[in-house]
């Protein structure tokens, strides 16, 4: 009887233990995911996130990251006290070219294409969109003599990055377009149909390109411009004591993504497939510290929105606006403009009473 049931017993477990492995391999599958989307915005402090968000020990999370460590997917750097993890390159690659005579094309196929046959489609596509577009603007706008192609995949995605000796994006626009400020020249791109040589480019490719990616990045002289499409009101600028010579762009986007090249046109394109609708980041308006306050500034933000029909002002970090500001955008410009349409988003409660006064106020 004793032998029975402990052959019993023995089965039962073995079943029960049987039934919770997909669930146990299922549940460390998704800590190893969250890590490696993760630790790059958390080098210092995943193994506390990854406890909050998995409702375990930090014990526990730290095991989970030094089993990444040995598995090659992660590195270590600092001692105990200051160490932070970043994601291990699975491949890396570099290649520096002359500018003179480069076709973007024929550097994809040979160079940039093979790394990435394995991709899904969607995937693959935008990387050959975003690539062939910046690379063609190094060799048509940089003035540069060299560029520098970078590849490094990781576990979930590929940080592809062009990086020229030019002139600088900004400060060719600001020069071109005679502007006062490096940062009104990013406020320019941002609108979109903006090139420096418009009979040969539409000044489109940084705009899409910029929407394509989850993360895209712009380090060129004293700017660091970053775009960042999974929260699309998501900017950040960076005004750098030191100066970055030329221009270094950067490109990332997720391997599971299921965004495609067809659906950002789509999402900025018209029932006639025209461009013709954009976002406009609107603290970019301001120079430096200053206040959105005078028409002056408000002329900067609405320069060449007469060419959209659609246009989305995102007040994202600005704290407030002066009445002349908003009635040179809400009432002057709408009332020259009826055909355009202005949306205002993230518009804190300060912006939206001022807006709403000048529209009353017509």
């Amino acid at each position: 009887w004793f032998q029975k049931s402990l052959q019993y017993w023995r089965e039962k477990f073995t079943i029960r233990k049987r039934l919770c492995m997909p669930k146990r391999q299922e549940r460390n599958e998704q800590i190893r995911q969250f890590i490696l989307e993760k630790l790059e915005d958390h080098p210092s402090d995943i193994t506390n996130l990854v406890s909050g968000s998995f409702d375990i020990s930090r014990q526990a999370s730290h095991r989970y990251v030094q089993k990444m460590i040995s598995d090659g997917l992660v590195i270590a750097e600092g001692n105990t006290r200051d160490r932070k993890y970043y994601t291990k390159p699975l491949a890396e690659f570099s290649i520096e070219l002359p500018l003179a005579g480069l076709e973007e094309d024929k550097v994809w196929r040979e160079h940039i294409r093979p790394l990435m046959n394995d991709l899904s489609r969607n995937i693959f596509d935008i990387y050959h969109y975003g690539f062939t577009e910046m690379l063609n603007n190094a060799i048509d706008h940089s003035e540069g003599t060299q560029v520098t192609i970078l590849v490094n995949r990781w576990h979930n995605s590929i940080d592809l990055g062009v990086v020229d000796n030019g002139v600088g994006i900004f400060a060719k626009l600001q020069k071109t377009l005679k502007l006062d400020d490096a940062t009104h020249a990013l406020l320019e791109l941002a609108k979109g149909k903006l090139t420096s040589d418009p009979a040969r480019h539409s000044g489109e490719g940084i705009f899409f390109t910029s929407r394509m990616f989850d993360r895209f990045f712009i380090d060129s002289g004293h700017l660091y411009y970053a775009h960042f499409e999974n929260n699309k009101s998501d900017i950040w600028l960076e005004h750098k004591t030191d100066e970055t010579i030329g221009t270094s762009i950067r490109m990332i986007i997720g391997s599971n993504s299921k965004r495609t090249t067809q659906e950002v046109f789509d999402n900025y394109s018209d029932d006639e497939f025209g461009f013709s609708k954009t976002q406009v980041p609107v603290f970019l308006a301001a120079y430096g510290e200053e206040n959105l306050v005078s028409r002056s500034q408000a002329k900067r933000l609405l320069a060449r929105l007469e060419k959209f029909k659609e246009i989305q002002l995102d007040f994202k970090d600005v704290p407030s606006i002066g009445q002349a500001f908003a009635d040179e955008v809400f009432r002057v410009f709408v009332n020259r403009n009826p055909a355009v349409l202005l949306i205002p988003v993230n518009a804190n409660e300060q912006v939206q009473k001022m807006i709403a006064h000048v529209k009353n106020a017509t």
